[in-house]
């Protein structure tokens, strides 16, 4: 469970002394009670495929934060914001390589007929690979493909 993995990782990095680690695992572990809270589920708690797509919201703020933070000239904050979307993403299943992601794309729409609509090919990747692909990469990859 991932929930079992951030409370041990949490509790290493305060033995270790890691102040920024623990901040950051705190947030993490923070977010995902939001969103039990937000689901109504705080007594049951999120399966590890709901908590992997709250951390891959999360990790996508850190990317447009650091993305913001760049471009205003503050480096020093964005690097900071890299430093905790790495973080979380030790916590998400590996990502798709480009090759793999095509390959993906091309099985699906090999399934579906390249006639279906833009929409319906992306939410059938999205499906296939679930956290292992950013929306945007899918979408950019189903668009190459179909033209």
């Amino acid at each position: 469970m991932i929930k079992e993995r951030l409370a041990n990782n949490i509790k290493d990095a305060m033995l270790n002394g890691d102040k920024r680690r623990v901040e950051v695992l705190r947030s993490m572990k923070a977010a995902i009670l939001s969103e039990e809270v937000a689901l109504l589920l705080r007594d049951k708690g999120l399966s590890d495929e709901q908590i992997q797509g709250v951390l891959a919201r999360e990790v996508k703020k850190r990317l447009e934060a650091a993305n913001i933070y760049a471009k205003a000239g503050r480096q020093d904050r964005a690097d900071a914001e890299l430093e905790e979307k790495s973080i979380f993403e030790e916590f998400l299943p590996k990502q798709l390589t480009e090759d793999e992601l095509a390959a993906v794309v091309d099985s699906v729409i090999a399934e579906q007929g390249k006639d279906v609509h833009f929409g319906v090919i992306i939410s059938a990747v999205k499906a296939k690979v679930g956290t292992s692909a950013d929306g945007g990469r899918i979408a950019a990859a189903v668009k190459s493909k179909l033209g």
